[in-house]
């Protein structure tokens, strides 16, 4: 089935404190949005409380070719993304981090791939880096490295800060779980894995060409904090989305002999446990609503 109309697209970035790299990488945006291939009605910047020179320089030098959208204290990526997703007009969204510019025609493939009604995301190819893979093995949810192809296939989950999303299932999803996962890390793929366990479908296209100059927000944060967020996070996103008995058993084993070798990985654990009730509501939720088994998704993405 094809697309009835022509497509319309939404583009919202995310900035906290990103001067230099909306300096840098937002032109190219605006470049690719002035391209009638890419079918983009906006561009909506989400500046997430910066204290830097942020805010002034999207009122002045790029004010004429965006949509801004100020939070005035910093609410976390999940929080921001959300607030621009709210804020769209377009049937779907594409999702840019500041430290990522696109090619003046990086939409021109993805969109079409929409054609297929159960197509959720579609993430774009940044060159060096593949598909995702994702596998449930020693307990844990792993991803192994990604390769790069020549075809577009399934993706493990649509990359967040690289990627196109479908809105109509965006909402029917409730989009990032800014309560559970904030501030940073496992959103995405709990976004995605949701779709999947939904029945919907997650892809990677080589012909959505970003590049991507890894130097964001993240990597200017305490290093032990980051680290921190993101091994609770893990656990908050396996333990709100796995529904499996067999591999529920294999992740209590595997945390009760990775606590025994590594004592610091309880204080991961009891950050994760106190936001325990949050997970078992969303955890309810995601049984009632999952219409495909935990096996099933991994056996695809392998």
């Amino acid at each position: 089935m094809k697309l009835k109309n022509t497509p319309k697209v939404s583009v919202v970035i995310p900035n906290f404190n990103g001067y230099e790299l909306l300096s840098n990488n937002l032109p190219s945006v605006i470049n690719a949005s002035k391209n009638i291939k890419n079918n983009i009605l906006e561009v909506i910047v989400v500046d997430d409380g910066s204290t830097d020179q942020s805010v002034s320089i999207l009122t002045s030098k790029f004010k004429d070719d965006i949509k801004l959208i100020k939070h005035t204290k910093n609410r976390g990526f999940s929080a921001a993304v959300n607030t621009g997703v709210r804020a769209t007009s377009g049937d779907f969204v594409v999702l840019l981090n500041n430290d990522v510019s696109p090619e003046s025609d990086f939409l021109a493939s993805a969109v079409k791939l929409f054609n297929d009604e159960k197509v959720f995301g579609v993430t774009f190819h940044e060159k060096g880096i593949g598909y995702a893979k994702g596998l449930f093995s020693e307990g844990y949810i792993q991803q192994p490295s990604e390769i790069e192809v020549n075809k577009v296939v399934p993706s493990f989950y649509t990359n967040g800060g690289s990627g196109i999303f479908r809105k109509s299932i965006w909402k029917e999803l409730g989009g990032l779980d800014e309560r559970l996962l904030s501030p940073y890390y496992w959103e995405d793929i709990d976004l995605s894995y949701r779709a999947n366990k939904r029945g919907y479908l997650n892809l990677w296209d080589p012909n959505a060409i970003v590049v991507h100059k890894h130097m964001s927000t993240i990597s200017k944060l305490p290093k032990k904090k980051v680290n921190m967020t993101r091994e609770r996070n893990q656990l908050l996103m396996l333990w709100k989305n796995i529904h499996s008995s067999n591999l529920i058993k294999k992740h209590i084993t595997a945390i009760l002999k990775r606590s025994f070798q590594h004592p610091g990985y309880l204080k991961v654990i009891l950050s994760a446990l106190l936001k325990l009730p949050l997970v078992l509501k969303a955890r309810q939720k995601e049984i009632k609503e999952s219409v495909v088994s935990d096996e099933a998704v991994f056996q695809k993405y392998q």
